[in-house]
């Protein structure tokens, strides 16, 4: 037997290969079973179960045809009392019934009884009373077993059967057919919809039942029709009761109370039920229809708290362009709706743009609720006001992911706080990091002063100059300086291909130099950067190689873009007349160009006349001024000779004679190189090309206050700083404050003029940190508050330009939401005090605290602007301003306040101007791009005033350095009123000097600008501090009495001061501080700054004016001297000699 198992028996030749590689399949088929599994039991019952109940296919198209069923029921039995005889008999329980009616009901009792009785035993579940005392069970079986007896028992044909209780059937029908409609579309959030439908039908059934049931009663009484009945039912149920129908006899009055009851116990549960949905869908807030989102647009906003200050921002900023008027706002937030904010989306101008949701972005219904799919693009922004910085910027990566992966095509702009958290982000259309452009923005603050405001009102929307509204920005003031900065608040930056520009497009084929100095000179338009059509990069002044092309994206400042505005030339231009291609009058426009408005803001270009040819020849100054001619400037270059540029070796600092630092002292020689730094504290940093140490500082160098075993310094004073320092105080020390040492170390700036910075940290920082900033050369930390006078004194702060406050995330959060910059501001305000020559730079949390930095309680001009400031807020509602209502405020205006929440305007804007990140990016320092130029200041002194206008100094950095000029900081002294009586004693100056002459009150004004007669008026009218004073009638004991109240509040201003003072000297003995530093310090706080972005060309230069001007890259500006290098051909030697000195003092000049 053994031997026979083990036999196999030989295969056929031609399957013996395949049945080696396969097995032997006969063997398998053989001992193989199909089975078939099922969900349900596979029973007669189960199989009628899923089709009549389970399935929801089915069971719908059952419940529809049942629906019908009780409809037609009721339709027979309307149409068998229209043709009721009621003379044919008066009895209750007897009606008339044809043959054809009596057939079609029967037949429809018979359907419905068997359909009742299958769902009945598919529905049993062990308890058959329970099932047998239904309300709907009992209706079927009164409405269709007599129609069932009337088949065996004809005599009994014409009893009446109150068929119109099927409606309630019906109802019931309804509310499962919708239910499945629901099921079967995955539709879950139908909950409000069903029940206003159960209203409405209840509403239905208790008017039709009451309507049929009193007709019938009142068979035998008044005998009403159909109409009447229905008539009487809703006069009674809306509580009217005109009293004209009524029943007579009891039964139907009977029939009347029992109704009524039945109403009264239904309808409030149906209305109280409605009333709880609505409630719970007002606070999530509904849902945004598919059919909207496919025929509308719409962004969607996601923020983890919405805030008042918050939505209004986002809304005025986004709604600010007009292409946006017809977009929908849907806001997702998973917290409840406040009560400020539900009341201002109440308001009609944004309860039919905005749409509120409450639900979260990380689950997919929510999603879906908003359409996120079908949004234009997705707004993704932080909670700012959360200790844990960290935590919500993890909840906002998560939302962020949760869009991209429901919505992959939807655009994202998404706001992160920390810069270590950026990477995460990466895939994101736009990201903004908070504190990169915070620390950034603050550092260029000290050696650009008020980065933060050009950079604000380059990213908000304007009105500016307008010839549409009445109400221009600052233009109703008597404030010259006011009425000049609102002007030129209006500038924001616009972008067009050259191609297609009226501006630009004659320059090409010219140097970017070139276009940017004749556009600004014809058309009073600033061109700052430039995209190549092959080149996703923007270079920001590329300089005078860049030839402009055809393709080319132009970027420029103007007051509104080229697209919104008309050209109207003069007789000459119409003519054909060409214009001159250079500059020669001093800031005169060679054509007569007024650009008027077409759509939302219009400029005015000056009017030109011919210019003067006997004083603008391009000649070279005279030596020492000496010479009765005025200095001319050499013209723009149209196109730079590339073929004989030279090399330029960034790495090497041509304005330095060597690479070593020596301290004033002689201490300790320090070497300078330039590179990029090691260590970066975070991943997703810029590399920047900056100036570093040759060797790492050791960790124990950077500490200020304390000595070590490489140097015995424990104080500012020790060290001997040549340049004044940079102080900057923090909590704590976040890879943040690597992109505030980056900007202010970068390689552009000269060595010479490196200030240090000194970190005063609330709690020390970790060796992470201290190993990042280790390479940077001036760069110490100390550990201290701003409130500890100590603190302060042992950090330098008496040797310091700049005192930098960065707003403390310990404190962002309060009880009171405006309250977390208190202790900032107090803490401000006292070193504002003690130190009236620091210039402090604060960062606050709400931009409304602005208005209490540098707050004088008895100043009637600063109590003006805030009246001003008011009254702005109020046409700002009117849409007739910009959206900033503090930026009239002195410290804003002058760069001394700050607040990030200003810059959440870069974010929205970008989804219109997709460049303008970028470009603020390039401004401020945290990207470097080959070729493009970077953000650096000018000074005017007083051997500059003879350039005289902004024109001219347009074209002498453009023909000079190939420098674009952008803007002025400038300022101004003024002379802060402390009291009433000052006010009006001034006042009462500048009326006495009313005749006088309009030419010596026209100089006085000009040379005192702010003490004029309307500007006083102005001001004490705004204040409410109307005193009149007449001359006439003046009482000489009266001003006896003034002028002792001023010298009163000379002698108290004057000892708190020296008060102050002496409180500052003795804590510097205290700590063994030389008091020379700070007896040296001047008051310099009764002055005024202001910016100016893009001035007009006749604008005239003051002294101490500071110049905004993105500067090109050292490569290109070499091309600027050779041509005093060529000339070295064919001169002579003593000419060579002398234009070669001539070469090199302008190449260390201009390097």
């Amino acid at each position: 037997m053994e031997q026979q198992e083990s036999e196999v028996p030989p295969l056929p030749p031609r399957f013996r290969f395949r049945d080696l590689l396969l097995g032997d399949q006969s063997f398998q088929n053989d001992d193989r079973v199909q089975v078939e599994f099922y969900v349900n039991e596979n029973t007669f019952k189960e199989r009628l179960k899923l089709f009549f109940i389970k399935n929801q296919r089915s069971s719908l198209r059952i419940r529809v045809f049942n629906f019908s069923l009780k409809l037609l029921t009721c339709l027979l039995y309307i149409i068998r009392v229209a043709t009721d005889n009621p003379g044919q008999g008066l009895n209750f329980f007897c009606v008339y019934l044809f043959f054809c009616f009596w057939f079609a009901q029967v037949i429809v009792a018979i359907i419905s009884f068997l359909e009742t009785m299958l769902l009945m035993y598919l529905s049993y579940k062990g308890n058959i009373w329970e099932q047998i005392f239904q309300v709907s069970f009992l209706l079927e079986m009164i409405n269709t077993v007599p129609f069932i007896i009337t088949i065996f028992w004809p005599s009994i044909r014409n009893i009446f059967i109150p068929v119109f209780l099927n409606c309630w059937l019906a109802k019931c029908a309804l509310e499962n057919m919708i239910n499945d409609v629901h099921r079967a579309i995955q539709r879950t959030n139908s909950a409000m919809f069903n029940q206003v439908l159960i209203l409405i039908c209840t509403l239905l059934c208790l008017v039709f039942t009451g309507t049929c049931g009193i007709q019938h009663l009142e068979r035998a009484g008044k005998n009403l029709s159909l109409f009447n009945s229905f008539y009487f039912c809703i006069v009674t149920f809306s509580t009217v009761g005109f009293g004209d129908v009524t029943p007579r006899i009891w039964p139907s009055q009977l029939l009347v109370v029992i109704m009524i009851c039945v109403a009264l116990v239904v309808l409030p549960l149906q209305f109280e039920e409605l009333m709880y949905l609505w409630m719970e869908r007002q606070k999530s807030g509904g849902n945004y229809s598919r059919h909207r989102a496919q025929t509308e647009k719409h962004v969607v906003l996601c923020v983890s708290a919405l805030k008042i200050d918050l939505l209004m921002d986002f809304l005025n900023e986004f709604y600010a362009h007009p292409r946006l008027q017809d977009y929908y706002v849907v806001i997702l937030c998973p917290s409840e709706m406040d009560l400020q904010v539900r009341r201002v989306l109440q308001i009609p101008l944004w309860s039919q743009r905005v749409i509120y949701l409450q639900g979260s972005v990380l689950k997919d219904q929510d999603l879906l609720r908003a359409k996120m799919d079908d949004a234009e693009a997705c707004f993704i922004l932080s909670s700012r006001n959360e200790v844990d910085r960290m935590a919500a910027d993890h909840q906002t990566i998560l939302r962020a992911w949760a869009v991209k992966d429901f919505a992959p095509n939807c655009p994202l702009y998404v706001q992160i706080l920390k810069p270590e958290n950026k990477f995460h982000v990466k895939f994101a259309d736009h990201v903004v990091c908070e504190e990169e452009f915070k620390y950034a923005m603050l550092a260029l603050n000290c050696v650009c002063p008020a980065t933060s405001t050009l950079v604000t009102l380059l990213v908000h929307t304007s009105r500016g100059r307008s010839v549409i509204l009445h109400n221009q920005e600052g233009q109703q003031s008597p404030e010259q300086w006011q009425r000049m900065y609102g002007c030129c608040s209006g500038n924001e930056v616009y972008h067009i291909r050259l191609c297609d520009s009226k501006f630009f497009g004659e320059y090409n084929g010219k140097s970017f130099t070139y276009a940017s100095f004749h556009a600004h000179k014809k058309y009073g338009v600033c061109l700052i950067g430039i995209k190549r059509e092959d080149n996703k990069s923007i270079l920001l002044n590329p300089g005078p190689r860049h030839i402009m092309a055809a393709t080319d994206t132009c970027y420029y400042i103007n007051i509104t873009k080229e697209e919104n505005s008309a050209f109207i030339f003069n007789q000459e231009e119409r003519k054909g007349r060409p214009a001159r291609g250079n500059y020669d009058g001093p800031s005169q426009l060679p054509v007569h160009s007024i650009i008027a408005s077409m759509g939302t803001v219009a400029m005015d270009l000056q009017n030109t006349s011919p210019p003067d040819l006997s004083g603008g020849k391009l000649v070279p100054p005279t030596i020492n001024g000496t010479g009765g001619r005025r200095p001319s400037i050499a013209p723009v270059q149209e196109i730079a000779d590339s073929s004989s540029i030279l090399p330029c070796d960034l790495l090497s600092d041509q304005s330095e004679d060597d690479s070593v630092f020596i301290d004033e002292k002689g201490h300790s020689p320090t070497e300078y190189v330039k590179g990029y730094p090691p260590n970066s504290p975070y991943i997703g940093s810029s590399p920047t090309l900056c100036h570093l140490l040759a060797e790492k500082a050791p960790f124990c160098c950077l500490r200020l206050d304390q000595g070590c075993r490489h140097n015995s310094f424990e104080d500012a004073k020790a060290y001997g700083f040549k340049n004044k320092l940079i102080i900057v105080s923090a909590e704590t020390a976040g890879n943040g404050l690597y992109n505030f040492i980056v900007p202010l170390r970068a390689y552009y700036r000269p060595r010479k003029e490196l200030n240090p910075i000194v970190l005063l940290l609330d709690n020390p920082p970790d060796n992470h940190f201290l190993e990042a900033i280790c390479c940077f050369p001036m760069v110490y930390y100390m550990a201290g508050t701003i409130d500890n006078l100590d603190s302060l004194l042992q950090c330098g702060i008496i040797y310091a330009d700049n005192l930098v406050v960065v707003d403390k995330e310990s404190t962002m959060s309060a009880e009171e939401d405006y309250m977390a910059d208190a202790k900032t501001i107090v803490n401000v305000q006292t070193m504002f005090r003690l130190f009236p020559s620091l210039s402090i730079i604060t960062e606050l949390t709400h931009p409304s605290n602005m208005r209490f930095m540098q707050f004088r309680a008895k100043d009637c001009y600063s109590l003006a602007l805030s009246k001003l400031e008011k009254v702005r807020q109020i046409l700002s509602n009117r849409d007739k301003g910009s959206n900033l209502a503090f930026m009239f405020r002195l410290p804003f205006a002058a760069g001394r306040v700050f607040s990030i929440s200003m810059l959440d305007t870069l974010l929205y804007q970008s989804f219109v101007k997709d460049y303008m990140i970028l470009i603020a990016r390039l401004l401020l320092g945290l990207d470097t791009t080959p070729g493009s130029g970077y953000l650096c200041a000018m000074k005017v002194t007083e051997e500059d005033l003879w350039i005289s206008t902004y024109g001219r100094l347009f074209q002498k950095l453009c023909s000079s350095s190939a420098e674009i000029p952008i803007g002025i900081y400038r300022t101004e002294s003024h002379i802060f009123t402390t009291s009433e009586s000052q006010v009006s004693v001034s006042v009462d100056d500048c009326e006495d000097t009313k005749d006088k002459g309009d030419e010596s009150r026209s100089n006085d004004q000009s040379d005192h600008p702010l003490l004029r007669k309307k500007s006083m008026q102005w001001a004490r009218r705004l204040s409410k501090k109307s005193v009149r004073w007449q001359g006439a009638s003046r009482d000489s004991s009266k001003d006896h009495a003034q002028r002792i109240a001023q010298q009163r509040l000379n002698l108290y201003r004057r000892s708190e001061r020296e008060e102050l003072s002496e409180l500052v000297r003795n804590r510097m003995r205290h700590l063994g501080l030389p008091t020379s530093g700070y007896d040296e310090q001047n008051d310099h706080q009764n002055t005024l700054s202001y910016v100016l972005i893009n001035p007009s060309p006749d604008t005239r230069l003051e002294l101490n004016d500071i110049t905004y001007k993105p500067n090109a890259t050292d490569v290109n500006k070499m091309y600027l001297f050779l041509p005093l290098v060529l000339l070295l051909v064919n001169f002579s030697a003593f000419s060579k000699l002398f234009y070669f000195v001539l070469a090199c003092v302008l190449l260390s000049t201009f390097c």
